[in-house]
């Protein structure tokens, strides 16, 4: 028996293999609505049963939010140790009118590009870790047994901020040890074109209010010599930006940030990725942001400072003629490199406070987040196996590509374990997750098992 009856099998098997998605996507594991608990534990129970159906052996782990899942199996101390991870918490579905069909009762729908399973989770993350629990299925079926030691960790809080992550890690780092982390939470550079992240930005949040006055006042009143905290808040943040570069004008942003080799740009270049497309598709004809790099620099190489929210004094129907006593601002920020997040917190927050006018002052959100960027080892020879293995399966050469977003999983497994992570994922840029309509196609799902099932033999050959 060989690797082309493991992918004969999974091809045989493809409609089983969709009837069980669609189990595991009825169940509306929302992590971050307390309202969804038991069926986050649903989800859970489900997930141990499968791995249990085929001969892993699986349990539920408890923690103070929602439950993690952990199954080994082999036993040959000489074989290559692989951690798979994924999670099985999804999104809210809000706003529901925007759906076209109810979230949590998937359906294979036609479309453009092929038939895809719709529903909320289908792609993020639900559909992405199943491709590898159904390659294992097949591969056990075959022959009798996976070519390798596995540990699957399945996470159910990644969408509401991994509050238990960290401390789960710490506490059973030596059971989760492994040679490498495997990783299926991410996308395609562009249709078709198989990819492995070689780095994914950092991130930081912070919050703050600019208060003026003690009270909301009578604009008739104070209008003119009072401060208006809309009006201050508007001008520091149109300060965070110099509008000729687009570049960030926070004194030292640019700690730690380097320029990406001229060979890595060249396979950028030519990895399929259509600007035109990626910037028409949500409503966009040029970029808008630092001039002098490309598109796909400045999603995968270039920090940012994004404003996620700014509001204040009177939002109901008709006016209300007032000066707020606040105003509020939330930003994140993308990092890259080696920047370091609590000293560019400490950089944002010093730029808005020497900018404060007279009479205002301002409070910052005291839940700090903040995560470096992760930049993958390609020397490991396992990234140029599974990228010649995925090459294989998608007949077009596999490339390695940056990620704008962020898998803080990815620097915990490093800095808790000591694990390098391989991130491979089958997504679509159209797949819609976090929105109305997530789907995934049946394309990435029934190639991505075949392609960990070959990517399992060119690592334990």
């Amino acid at each position: 028996m060989s690797l082309d009856d493991v992918l004969s099998k999974i091809d045989a098997d493809l409609s089983a293999s969709i009837d069980r998605l669609m189990e595991f996507l009825r169940i509306p594991s929302i992590s971050t609505d307390p309202a969804y608990k038991e069926s986050v534990d649903k989800a859970a129970d489900w997930l141990v049963a499968d791995l249990q159906s085929i001969g892993i052996e699986a349990e539920k782990r408890t923690t103070p939010g929602h439950p993690m899942v952990v199954g080994h199996v082999g036993d040959d101390a000489d074989a290559p140790h692989l951690l798979f991870y994924g999670h099985y918490d999804v999104q809210p579905v809000d706003p529901l009118n925007l759906w076209n069909r109810d979230p949590f009762d998937p359906a294979l729908e036609e479309t453009e590009h092929g038939q895809v399973i719709r529903g909320r989770g289908a792609s993020d993350d639900k559909g992405q870790l199943m491709t590898f629990v159904e390659a294992c299925r097949a591969w056990k079926a075959v022959h009798g047994k996976l070519p390798c030691r596995i540990t699957f960790f399945f996470e159910g809080e990644e969408e509401s901020g991994s509050p238990s992550l960290v401390p789960f890690l710490e506490a059973n780092k030596n059971e989760l040890k492994a040679d490498l982390a495997l990783v299926c939470d991410t996308s395609m550079v562009s249709r078709g074109v198989p990819s492995i992240a070689s780095q994914l930005r950092g991130m930081l949040k912070d919050e703050f209010t600019i208060i003026g006055p003690r009270i909301d006042l009578h604009s008739g009143h104070y209008g003119g010599p009072g401060l208006n905290p809309l009006r201050e808040i508007a001008r520091i943040v149109a300060s965070f930006y110099d509008e000729e570069t687009g570049r960030v004008a926070v004194d030292g942003f640019y700690e730690g940030v380097h320029e990406v080799p001229a060979d890595q740009l060249r396979q950028w270049e030519n990895c399929g990725f259509d600007e035109a497309e990626y910037l028409n598709s949500v409503g966009y004809t040029q970029p808008h942001g630092e001039k002098g790099y490309s598109t796909l620099e400045q999603q995968w190489a270039r920090p940012t400072l994004e404003i996620n929210g700014l509001w204040g004094g009177y939002n109901g129907a008709g006016s209300k003629t007032v000066i707020p006593s606040e105003a509020h601002c939330k930003i994140t920020c993308r990092l890259v490199g080696d920047m370091d997040p609590d000293k560019l917190r400490d950089k944002i927050r010093k730029h808005v406070e020497d900018r404060l006018s007279p009479d205002a002052k301002v409070v910052w959100d005291n839940d700090l987040e903040g995560s470096p960027a992760s930049v993958m080892n390609l020397d490991r020879p396992e990234f140029e196996a599974a990228r010649s293995a995925l090459s294989d399966e998608w007949n077009r050469e596999a490339v390695f590509t940056g990620m704008g977003g962020s898998i803080p999983v990815v620097g915990y497994f490093n800095s808790v374990l000591g694990l390098d992570s391989m991130l491979v994922g089958f997504a679509n840029d159209d797949d819609a997750i976090h929105s109305p309509n997530e789907k995934y196609d049946v394309n990435s799902f029934h190639k991505g098992i075949r392609s960990w099932a070959r990517i399992l033999d060119a690592l334990t050959r």
